[in-house]
């Protein structure tokens, strides 16, 4: 029996008459402690925790798995320590931002697994799920008003929110997802949020809140999905780079043993050492040009694996596979989805098309590389594109983004092709040092 109130719960303070709380009833601390222990309860049950309850710090593999190129590791072992410490003290917002399978919703759980055992209310729910619960208290019947279950997400002492961006985004939605968010944002309430959404491409009003340094701490995770064969190596698993492993600058054959013109060794000279300009700090878009079987797949390829030596590997794709692998996403057994899949090829950090032109061009495969290529310029993304074209071969649209020199380089390489043994045994023709 509780001490203070006997047993009643309740209990009249012991203040003096011009006391606002003179006279009157309030819940005794017994009371209280029941009331947060149900409703810590309520909101477990509701967030399902139960079976999210493996997801901790413990298990968690802080540099991801192995073979994952340092610079990625970095990033995922920085969110992991940024995590461990929010869970210690839940304050301000948290926002992990990265590509499907990075960890993101392992994270989430583990902050939310240790804030339930050190007692702080929590609610994890997805953001569709959030959305369907907050509809289906339109119901007849519903077990809670749509305020009070709205009130509960809005004050709760802690909210992870988790795979923001991958709800349907009627008006409706967005309005409701930027009540709650709001609200948690003027009173400065802890909150966690995951999302695969460039932050740009979200609501504006929450971009310009995740803007706020004073209480977000926004962390870009760049490793790759743990669940894939390919994350072993690093790299997504439409990349063909895995497969061009001896496509390195140091196996790049620059021809001192062929009867090559003064103008054509300059010409490969000149390609191999601005491609390790643009390896070195990857800005705007890199063109090279030539015929079949002149190096610039294999520059291409050196490029891409000296990026991802240092950081997150680009995606290395050879145009026609790559609407091939577009194409097969809008099969009902894709792993992968149509959306899930451009949108990696839009928002990579670096992105090689090898081979543009090499396409069958109909209606769609042109939309679709329209789509991606101007998302790419009008971002200013890193990207190195190959082709066999002249340049006045293509269509007007895509000819003036190519053409356009404050965004792009161009580097033509006037040599014939390599020999057929240079291209099978790229290592035993390298170049010597």
């Amino acid at each position: 029996m509780c001490p203070i109130c006997h047993g009643v719960g309740w209990l009249s303070p012991d203040v003096p008459p011009d006391h606002p709380d003179f006279g009157k009833v309030i819940p005794c601390q017994c009371t209280q402690e029941r009331y947060r222990e149900q409703l810590r309860q309520e909101l477990y049950a509701w967030s399902q925790l139960d079976h999210l309850r493996h997801l901790t710090f413990d298990n968690f593999l802080p540099r991801g798995r192995p073979g994952t190129p340092p610079a990625q590791a970095d990033t995922l072992e920085q969110a992991f320590r940024l995590a461990q410490n929010f869970a210690r003290k839940p304050d301000g917002w948290l926002v992990l931002h990265g590509p499907y399978g990075c960890g993101k919703t392992h994270l989430a759980a583990a902050v939310a697994n240790a804030a339930v055992e050190q007692g702080v209310p929590t609610l994890f729910l997805t953001v569709p799920d959030l959305l369907d619960d907050l509809r289906a208290t339109y119901e007849r019947g519903a077990s809670e008003s749509y305020q009070e279950r709205m009130d509960k997400v809005r004050n709760v002492a802690l909210l992870i929110l988790d795979d923001l961006g991958a709800h349907a985004e009627t008006s409706w939605a967005q309005e409701k997802l930027f009540q709650i968010l709001n609200h948690r944002y003027i009173n400065r309430l802890p909150t966690v949020i995951t999302t695969n959404v460039p932050p740009h491409r979200l609501d504006p009003r929450l971009y310009s809140r995740f803007q706020d340094q004073g209480l977000v701490t926004f962390v870009r995770i760049q490793a790759p999905d743990f669940r894939r064969e390919y994350a072993d190596e690093g790299h997504p698993d439409l990349s063909l780079l895995p497969y061009l492993d001896d496509y390195t600058f140091d196996t790049f054959h620059l021809r001192e043993d062929e009867p090559l013109t003064r103008k054509q060794r300059e010409s490969l000279r000149k390609a191999l050492e601005a491609a390790r300009a643009f390896a070195e700090e990857p800005q705007g878009w890199l063109i090279l040009l030539g015929d079949t079987g002149t190096g610039k797949t294999h520059l291409a390829a050196a490029i891409a694996h000296e990026v991802a030596r240092r950081s997150a590997p680009p995606l290395f794709v050879f145009v026609p596979d790559l609407l091939d692998h577009l194409r097969a996403a809008f099969h009902p057994d894709s792993p992968v989805s149509f959306d899930e899949r451009f949108e990696q090829l839009r928002q990579t950090s670096l992105l090689i098309l090898d081979d543009l032109g090499r396409q069958t061009t109909t209606p769609w495969a042109q939309e679709k590389l329209h789509q991606l290529l101007n998302h790419r310029y009008i971002h200013r993304l890193p990207t190195v594109i190959t082709t066999t074209l002249d340049l006045k071969d293509f269509d007007p649209w895509l000819r003036t983004r190519l053409l356009d020199t404050r965004l792009c380089r161009h580097l033509l390489l006037r040599v014939p092709s390599y020999p057929e043994r240079v291209l099978r045994h790229p290592r035993k023709f390298a170049r010597r040092s």
